[in-house]
């Protein structure tokens, strides 16, 4: 069960962060001319989304495959022995995996990652074996994308 408290947020700021996820360069008086409120109004709220850390950052959304890097995996990782915050912190630091997940169920962890090769792929899957403590992996490759976005606010 997570330790984190839940923040309240009403319409308005549901499309304040609508209009962030949707394009983050956006300037207040963009925003506020797009959900019909005052620019103060934006900055104000904006300001506090951060202070609380429901806005953790900016960022942008990448072609991979423009990028070179065509292959996707999805990993799934089982340990042994107690250690996996010990394998999921190795799993963090390796710079192919895009995320890092603690699951529930038959498998400890899953990462995601995306390579410019299966060759590629193949180095960072013996690499994750040779981690202390991984009993076992199984690695997915995606064929295609069926949707990937962040959610709707």
């Amino acid at each position: 069960m997570s330790s984190v408290s839940v923040l309240e947020i009403d319409d308005i700021d549901r499309k304040i962060i609508g209009q962030y996820v949707a394009d983050a360069r956006q300037s207040y008086h963009q925003v506020a001319k797009k959900i019909g409120v005052a620019v103060s109004t934006v900055q104000a709220r904006t300001k506090k989304l951060e202070s609380e850390g429901i806005l953790k950052g900016y960022t942008a959304v990448l072609d991979y495959e423009k990028l070179g890097l065509t292959v996707t995996a999805i990993t799934e990782i089982t340990t042994i022995g107690g250690r996996l915050p010990e394998v999921e912190n190795k799993l963090s630091q390796m710079p192919q995996a895009n995320a890092v997940y603690d699951v529930a169920g038959t498998t400890d962890a899953i990462v995601i990652g995306k390579f410019r090769s299966t060759g590629e792929l193949s180095k960072f899957a013996k690499a994750i074996q040779g981690i202390p403590n991984v009993n076992r992996t199984e690695t997915h490759i995606v064929l295609s994308v069926v949707k990937e976005q962040l959610p709707k606010f």
